[in-house]
């Protein structure tokens, strides 16, 4: 038993913070709007603070999962942010899907001050979350990585240390970028089934048995062919993510042609009012084109 903190209670936080309630830890959380913090303490019957600062005073652990670069910063520096509130020894686990750039520059400023800082992205979505099935990415310190690692075990199926600060990060960039393409390709297959008068629920429990399998297909190919795309990570957040492969691509020089095309096909899924549709949406652009 630990006591924790955990800000940003998105669709992904507040489920997982709830996690390490049920693990037995004792968590105070913070969140942008403070409505969402009261309802967590609430229904798990922990603890929030006004300040990331605040809800960080005391904890060994301090979780985040927030938005973007910015928003990380955020709730990270100054009077108020986290680790102005965490003692020496402490240590910031980040859960948002952000740039290795971010990654590298907190563990440096951890480092000044004494704490421990770990970039772990996740995969696995709000049903990942919800169930406590994520996978986990983590870059940073091997020791800091062996305190944390039974915490975050607590909203995790999967969780694997894979080198120094930013390699979290650069992970969850690949695991994006296969996504997208995975998607795409599923997407061009039913609609190429469809429009070849296939019986697509036959030809699918077919092929996916074979090399076509995917976790795509397997759990997404259904509400695809019925148009439903209310499952999974909304198009805005993908695009955001792919945004950060791209930029990185042009500092190793990585050749993405075929993210940078999927990312486009995303903004004109934007365009067509689907921010909040989730990434498997890319097969309206096939069917009402």
């Amino acid at each position: 038993m630990a006591k924790l903190a955990f800000l940003g209670l998105g669709v992904m936080g507040f489920p997982m913070a709830g996690h390490l309630v049920k693990a037995g830890h004792e968590v105070t959380v913070y969140n942008r709007t403070p409505k969402k913090a009261e309802e967590w303490a609430a229904k798990h019957k922990g603890k929030s603070a006004a300040t990331p600062a605040a809800a960080a005073q005391g904890a060994e652990i301090v979780c985040c999962c927030v938005g973007n670069d910015d928003d990380l910063r955020s709730v990270v520096h100054g009077e108020a942010g986290a680790f102005a509130g965490m003692g020496k020894g402490a240590i910031f686990v980040d859960h948002t899907t952000a740039s290795a750039i971010v990654a590298r520059e907190l563990d440096a400023e951890a480092k000044k001050r004494g704490l421990g800082f770990l970039d772990a992205p996740v995969s696995g979505g709000q049903a990942g979350a919800e169930n406590g099935q994520l996978t986990v990415m983590v870059g940073g310190d091997a020791a800091t990585y062996a305190k944390a690692e039974a915490v975050i075990k607590a909203y995790a199926k999967a969780v694997t240390h894979l080198g120094p600060a930013g390699n979290g990060q650069l992970t969850k960039m690949v695991n994006q970028i296969c996504i997208a393409g995975l998607v795409q390709g599923l997407s061009e297959a039913l609609n190429f089934a469809k429009r070849a008068g296939l019986d697509t629920d036959k030809v699918l429990a077919t092929i996916s048995k074979g090399a076509a399998q995917s976790w795509q297909m397997e759990n997404r190919w259904k509400t695809m062919a019925e148009g439903k795309f209310t499952f999974g990570f909304a198009v805005d957040w993908m695009r955001k993510d792919l945004g950060i492969c791209l930029a990185e691509a042009k500092n190793n020089k990585a050749r993405l042609p075929v993210t940078a095309l999927v990312d486009q096909f995303y903004a004109q899924v934007q365009a067509r009012g689907g921010n909040r549709w989730d990434t498997s949406s890319l097969i309206h652009l096939l069917q009402n084109d």
